[in-house]
């Protein structure tokens, strides 16, 4: 049996990323269920005007997850807690010499939850948070003997139908790989490849006079579209997090495990049920849905493969004991859908029900399940219609200006609002067509054996302290209770702030 109490009052831990949505869970956890931990090392960048001192506590334990866990723990977490001002996208995080050698020893293990969560972002931007900081957190490990747990995510299988198992092979591995044999891929190479175009690109820049910055941000995008899907992943994001992935798994000397989950999504239980932070994946569909969104292209029967936040932190710290303890495990994926699925087809009913039930007016229709080219030229036909109606508004709107007529600024305010409309409609469509790979193109079922077994080797009370228990979610009340009233509470109103149409 494994004694997660034991290891995290004997080992200091070293986290990244404490600021972002699972970082902040993780902390909580280990404060609220863990208070006797021995010490924790904090990485924190700072920014203009506010110092890392200060963004932890306003941005961290000041936010709506972790104030209240603070204020009833039964510790100063001040005692065991050092803040180091730095940046993981720096040569050994930023951290000073002098530092980095009273660490040296004495850490445990490093937890690199940072990393960038966008799926097309430039890929010089995605490189900085998911290859160069995770090489720094390779060299930091190795600097203070430390191990690492890294947080990557299951789809860095890229283009996938079926089960993907744990045990696939890291180094070497790209989407399209025809077998054990197949050596086309070396992901110090792509690394090579990549900063050698990047560099390419800004030299370019530099040589040329009037350069637009978005026509280079399209570049850069353009670029790691076209490496990602040259070798079979969906979006950068998952390219650029595989790459990190294969430089920890190939890296000599080094104790590591890599923590892989699912979509995560809002919390069934810590801090509270339904904390959900930032854009998370499901919150544009979840908008769009609770908007009145009927029409969807996606195969019914497919299961979305979601997980609750607080799963996730207490996985993360279910492997990173057991990391400590010297387990064999390499890889954990954190999934749902191998134990207990949760088919896309029902999620739109419900939310669909959910709106129906809250609608002002009666809603005629339920949901309509179409192809993606359907969904497209549904699309096209609404946009034209708006467009046709804002032009209208806005001939009618001059020509009370001319002939100074009544209703001048209603024609006008109808022409802004359905200008707004037509914007929306733009990114409706843009959204099905981002979600299309996790929706309609790929059927993803990811194996959970690894932290099944891990937590069933926790002794009784981490096994209590560190749930995992995906069988256990009753996915109706879940999506309805706690995602969907957590994104309109948490997310909703900085999405849609200024947008008074709605799809």
């Amino acid at each position: 049996m494994i004694d997660a109490s034991k290891l995290f009052r004997e080992n200091e831990l070293f986290i990244t990323g404490l600021n972002g949505f699972v970082g902040k869970v993780v902390l909580g956890l280990l404060i609220e269920r863990f208070p006797d931990f021995k010490h924790l090392h904090v990485l924190v960048r700072a920014k203009p005007g506010a110092s890392p001192d200060e963004r932890f506590r306003k941005d961290v334990l000041g936010s709506p997850a972790l104030k209240p866990v603070v204020d009833r723990a039964p510790i100063s977490i001040w005692d065991r807690v050092t803040i180091h001002a730095g940046d993981v996208a720096e040569e050994s995080f930023g951290l000073r010499a002098e530092a980095l050698a009273r660490m040296q020893g004495k850490v445990g293990a490093i937890i690199h939850c940072a990393g960038l969560v966008e799926f097309f972002p430039p890929v010089d931007e995605a490189f900085r948070a998911n290859v160069d900081g995770v090489e720094n957190a390779i060299a930091v490990a190795k600097l203070l003997g430390a191990k690492l747990c890294h947080i990557s995510t299951c789809f860095v299988c890229g283009e996938s139908t079926g089960l993907v198992e744990e045990s696939e092979p890291i180094p070497g591995f790209y989407p399209r790989r025809k077998g054990p044999e197949d050596r086309s891929f070396d992901h110090a190479a792509e690394i090579g490849f990549i900063r050698e175009r990047v560099a390419e690109v800004y030299a370019q820049t530099a040589r040329a006079k009037n350069v637009n910055p978005k026509e280079v941000r399209q570049q850069l995008i353009d670029l790691g579209m076209q490496r990602a899907g040259q070798w079979g992943w969906v979006n950068i994001y998952t390219y650029s997090k595989s790459l990190g992935e294969q430089l920890v798994a190939a890296e000599p000397g080094l104790d590591w495990a890599i923590v892989r989950p699912a979509i995560v999504e809002a919390a069934v239980e810590f801090p509270f049920p339904g904390w959900v932070e930032g854009g998370r994946t499901a919150a544009p569909l979840i908008i769009m849905a609770m908007a009145g969104l009927r029409h969807w292209p996606l195969k019914p029967e497919w299961p979305l493969e979601v997980v609750p936040v607080d799963q996730v932190a207490s996985s993360i710290l279910t492997a990173t004991a057991h990391l400590l303890a010297g387990a064999l495990s390499k890889v954990y994926q954190i999934a749902t859908a191998d134990t207990n699925p949760v088919p896309l087809g029902s999620l739109v009913e419900w939310m669909h029900e959910a709106y129906k039930a809250k609608a002002t007016r009666p809603v005629l229709g339920g949901v309509k399940i179409v192809s993606a080219a359907e969904a497209h030229r549904r699309g096209e036909r609404l946009h034209r219609r708006i467009t046709r109606l804002h032009d209208a508004a806005a001939s009618l709107r001059k020509l009370a200006q001319a002939w100074k007529l009544p209703g001048r600024r209603q024609f006008g305010h109808w022409a802004t609002q359905l200008r707004m409309l037509a914007i929306q409609v733009n990114i409706r469509e843009q959204t099905l067509k981002l979600y299309q790979p996790f929706m309609l193109d790929n059927r993803f079922v990811f194996e959970a054996e690894n932290i099944r077994t891990a937590h069933n080797q926790l002794d009784g009370a981490g096994r209590q302290l560190l749930a995992w228990s995906p069988e256990k979610i009753d996915w109706k009340r879940y999506w309805l209770d706690h995602e969907v009233k957590g994104i309109q509470q948490w997310v909703e109103a900085d999405m849609m702030k200024g947008r008074s149409f709605q799809i």
